[in-house]
């Protein structure tokens, strides 16, 4: 599956300056430092608003993932790549999913260590992929 175009709003300004920079950014409470995933708007231990933006180290490991095989254009064409969705835990704790790139290099396990990258599709923002971390 082709990655598609995604836009920044206003909601989304902060996450995607650093995507662009390459970095993936959670959010953490300021009252007691509990990390959250980027789209949080209150944290999910203590319910603070007071949140702010923090880079990820990038460092996750794989929690589970779903296969789905592409459908080729035309019925006599060979069927192209899979895709594979992932979910991964980061090193801070949160949870993401997300497309896994570079998958098919490596036998997939629970535990395996990825990586976030960041791919650009035309006209788009960066956008957050996970790849072996050995890749």
């Amino acid at each position: 599956m082709t990655l598609q175009a995604v836009g920044r709003d206003d909601a989304t300004e902060e996450f995607f300056e650093g995507t662009a920079s390459g970095i993936y950014l959670i959010r953490r409470c300021a009252p007691h430092d509990h990390a959250s995933k980027p789209q949080a708007t209150l944290c999910p231990v203590c319910s603070s608003e007071d949140l702010r933006w923090e880079p990820a180290s990038g460092r996750a490991k794989l929690v589970s993932w779903a296969i789905m095989p592409s459908k080729p254009a035309e019925p006599e064409e060979p069927l192209p790549g899979a895709t594979v969705v992932a979910i991964a835990e980061l090193e801070e704790g949160p949870w993401m999913w997300a497309q896994l790139v570079g998958g098919e290099a490596v036998e997939l396990h629970e535990g395996l260590a990825l990586r976030i990258a960041f791919e650009r599709p035309a006209g788009s923002e960066a956008i957050p992929v996970l790849t072996p971390a050995n890749l």
